[in-house]
């Protein structure tokens, strides 16, 4: 069975208004939480295979604060996840080989969102609160019964939707 995790960064920083959206950086609460998410992925047996990033610099941060639970993932980071549409996280999963088992996608809101409830089945109590917020530094990890990437729609089912609040008690 495969497992897919889409990862919203964690808090960016707001503090230099003239620097591109693009390039601004995580914050200290990011900072702070990012290993934190990297921990609970750890404890919970997740070292993905692969992780499919946005190129934009609080993904990247996100990315190299998750700690030891990726470090021997493939890193990808890709321009066309920069706040991109579902449909376009949605290709850009269906190109991963399917010899990929664990998949980790980190990206940016509303895509990742939208995408999140739209892959939870009907009636999961989560897919409300994923739809009411998935704040930065949220995960949604789903257990996929398809073969290969490309045909995940329909065979997802939630695990876990968990919010940087409950691992920052």
């Amino acid at each position: 069975m495969k497992q897919l995790i889409l990862l919203r960064h964690a808090k960016s920083s707001w503090k230099a208004p003239e620097q591109s959206d693009f390039d601004r950086p995580l914050n200290g609460r990011g900072r702070r939480t990012a290993p934190l998410i990297g921990a609970w992925l750890a404890t919970h047996g997740f070292a993905p295979d692969l992780v499919l990033a946005s190129s934009a610099k609080r993904t990247h941060e996100t990315v190299a604060r998750l700690g030891p639970v990726v470090e021997r993932a493939r890193i990808v980071e890709d321009e066309a996840l920069y706040l991109a549409e579902p449909a376009v996280i949605l290709a850009r999963i269906a190109a991963v080989p399917a010899a990929t088992e664990r998949l980790l996608v980190v990206g940016h809101n509303p895509g990742l969102e939208l995408l999140a409830v739209r892959l939870t089945p009907p009636g999961e109590p989560a897919r409300d609160a994923m739809a009411q917020k998935f704040p930065t530094g949220a995960l949604a990890w789903f257990s996929v019964a398809a073969r290969t990437w490309r045909d995940i729609a329909g065979t997802t089912a939630l695990l876990h939707f968990v919010t940087p609040a409950e691992l920052d008690g």
